[in-house]
């Protein structure tokens, strides 16, 4: 069994910053990459970005220089440190945890950011 819990969302103006954190328990043989995706009112769920076990990360277009991914091995925490925040940017963001034999998913967290 693989749960995910997500914390740090929020309501933030423009320009301010926000954490992300999300952890992972349970069975983690397997677990290739851990993530995040974010989901506006009536858009599709889009990739943010990711992080693999080496620690080697990914990035959408739309958050680079600005949003930052990170990962504890120890604790098999990934953070998303979001600065230079935006409008655009409000949506629930999910974390996932991407194994060998398929993806989990958290529950999602809520970022507004104010104009």
């Amino acid at each position: 069994q693989v749960q995910l819990v997500e914390s740090g969302g929020g309501l933030v103006q423009t320009g301010g910053s926000l954490r992300l954190s999300c952890a992972v328990s349970g069975d983690i043989f397997g677990l290739n990459v851990m993530g995040w995706y974010r989901q506006a009112p009536g858009k599709q769920r889009d990739f943010v970005a990711t992080v693999m076990m080496d620690g080697y990360p990914k990035y959408a277009d739309s958050v680079k220089g600005r949003f930052t991914i990170s990962r504890d091995s120890a604790s098999n925490t990934v953070y998303l440190q979001m600065d230079s925040l935006k409008p655009d940017d409000t949506a629930v963001y999910y974390c996932t945890a991407q194994y060998y034999y398929g993806d989990y998913w958290g529950q999602g967290t809520q970022v507004t950011v104010s104009s």
